[in-house]
């Protein structure tokens, strides 16, 4: 989802031998690494505030759209892969293919088995979004492979971070089994410490025979990644708000005061099944039952024609 969210994740404690020897403070401003960061920021901060994002982030995420997502990203990751393949002994490109490490496709067919079943594939199709992303990924890898690392950086640097979050949030609010079904994405079973791993990553981008006029096209790059990622965000938003509305326990709808849900004083409970739900929560999802909507109907009209008697 999000892409190229740095930070320190969860089990960074972990063996971080494997990767010790990745430890570079000696990062310059003309590396290609501080080049994306630098130059992907504005887009970024956009990616993490469009609405979709915003609403994953709250919790406020319905199965059918994470399905939907799972999809996308099924799509995404079989162009990336299969172009990754193509240009693994390329010099532009070889010292960062870490198939075994980083690699998608499989954890995405567990993923879509879970949801769709053992036909999963007859059941699913890229949309039109994914479809221009897919694309233009193609072309990178067939045409201009020295770009393909913008590709690469935007996805698995972010799936390594802030996708980690994102994993906690979709297991917690979709209530998937805590074995780890339908979240497979974001197991990287293989990167025992992600932080080290990120250093060596960046370090083998640094170390790649690039000129001034080939890193800007490569930022440039990155930055149209951005963009189609959240052209996908901005088609699955849209395709939510045409879903009919998705009940939680108890039957009531999801949470859409203002503000952030996790602040509601009755939110923990509600995630640890454990008191009752939110009021407002409860409240909502009341009001909008037929036969509660026709009698606070029938009790305005009798107040109104009562206030009015009174005036006259």
């Amino acid at each position: 989802m999000p892409s190229a969210m740095e930070g320190p994740e969860a089990g960074e404690d972990a063996d971080v031998s494997r990767y010790e020897e990745t430890e570079d403070n000696n990062v310059s401003p003309t590396d290609l690494s501080e080049l994306l960061k630098e130059g992907t920021k504005e887009s970024h901060d956009r990616a993490e505030n469009t609405q979709f994002v915003k609403d994953f982030l709250k919790g406020r995420i319905r199965k059918e759209l994470f399905k939907l997502a799972t999809v996308a990203l099924h799509f995404t990751y079989s162009a990336l892969e299969e172009e990754m393949d193509r240009n693994k002994d390329n010099p532009v490109f070889a010292p960062l293919y870490f198939p075994v490490e980083l690699h998608r496709r499989e954890a995405l067919a567990k993923d879509l088995k879970y949801f769709y079943g053992e036909d999963w594939k007859e059941k699913i199709q890229c949309s039109e979004a994914t479809q221009q992303y897919v694309d233009r990924i193609h072309h990178v890898g067939q045409h201009e492979p020295e770009l393909l690392v913008a590709h690469a950086y935007t996805r698995y640097m972010g799936d390594l971070s802030g996708g980690q979050v994102l994993k906690k949030v979709a297991q917690r609010a979709l209530k998937l089994p805590s074995t780890g079904e339908g979240i497979q994405f974001y197991v990287f079973e293989n990167v025992s410490n992600a932080q080290q791993f990120k250093q060596l990553y960046r370090a083998r981008m640094n170390a790649l025979d690039l000129d001034k006029n080939t890193k800007e096209r490569i930022v440039e790059e990155a930055n149209r990644a951005f963009r189609f990622n959240m052209q996908v965000f901005d088609e699955l938003d849209k395709i939510g708000r045409s879903l009919p509305e998705e009940a939680q326990d108890g039957g009531f709808p999801v949470h859409d005061g203002k503000g952030d849900i996790r602040k509601c004083p009755y939110y923990a409970d509600k995630l640890g099944a454990a008191g009752p739900g939110c009021p407002f929560h409860a409240a909502v999802g009341l009001a909008r039952q037929p036969l509660v909507q026709l009698v606070l109907a029938a009790c305005v009209a009798v107040a109104a024609g009562a206030a009015a008697w009174y005036i006259l």
